[in-house]
């Protein structure tokens, strides 16, 4: 029984990881290609 509860504390664990490291590659794409899609609505407003 105390193996089942060490168990579903590692696997939440692991979850957490994984979203924290999603977090982080969202966020680095985000700040790379922001100035890009910035200058890409820019172009589109002066147009219209």
């Amino acid at each position: 029984m105390l193996f089942s509860l060490k168990e579903k504390g590692q696997g939440l664990v692991e979850y957490a990881l994984i979203l924290a490291l999603i977090a982080i590659v969202v966020i680095a794409a985000v700040t790379l290609l922001g100035t890009s899609v910035d200058a890409i609505f820019t172009t589109i407003n002066s147009s219209l």
